[in-house]
């Protein structure tokens, strides 16, 4: 089995499992392109992940951030976060089995500072309303001022919350993702 077959089993498996996954296969480069594709990385300091899954998107950022920039990842799936521990050999990545919530505790122990970038594959749709608020409320409390949260969703229902949080939520859409998907560039 290649290594592709191997991580669509183990995403498809996870899916069937827990409801904490919210698709059946790992995203496109093609959403990878909507969400990363246009920010310069150059100056990043510090970049975070929430719920990176298998990592689609992770190699990808890693290829773009600079030498100096770390990047932290939150994944809660058990399966998952082994995965990426076992394939992600990196000195700039801190890989994390903890809640997103729970950013501004780790960012403060580290003496971190603020994110730069924070990149949500988080499924909001399935996931407790208070549990909902209270990511996207860390996640504005820990980006720098001029940073951005970028979300991909499958539908437009929490298009209102992430206005409620953030200044300002700009909108994408791309078909080439099974399903098709959001992506929601937000700024404090």
């Amino acid at each position: 089995m290649t290594n592709k077959s191997q991580t669509f089993m183990s995403h498809l498996l996870e899916f069937l499992k827990h409801r904490s996954v919210g698709t059946v296969v790992p995203s496109s480069s093609f959403l990878g392109k909507k969400m990363y594709g246009n920010i310069d990385f150059s100056k990043a300091v510090l970049v975070v992940e929430f719920g990176p899954g298998c990592g689609a998107f992770t190699k990808n950022i890693l290829a773009k951030i600079n030498p100096n920039c770390t990047l932290i990842l939150f994944e809660t799936n058990t399966v998952f976060y082994n995965k990426l521990t076992t394939s992600i050999k990196d000195k700039r990545v801190i890989i994390l089995n903890k809640n997103a919530e729970q950013i501004g505790d780790l960012l403060a122990v580290k003496n971190m500072g603020k994110a730069d970038y924070i990149f949500s594959s988080i499924p909001l749709a399935l996931i407790p309303k208070g549990v909902k608020r209270s990511i996207l409320q860390n996640a504005v409390s820990n980006l720098k001022p001029n940073g951005k949260y970028i979300q991909f969703q499958y539908s437009l229902a929490d298009y209102k919350l992430l206005k409620k949080h953030f200044n300002r939520v700009r909108l994408k859409f791309t078909m080439l993702n099974f399903p098709p998907a959001f992506v929601y560039s937000c700024s404090v």
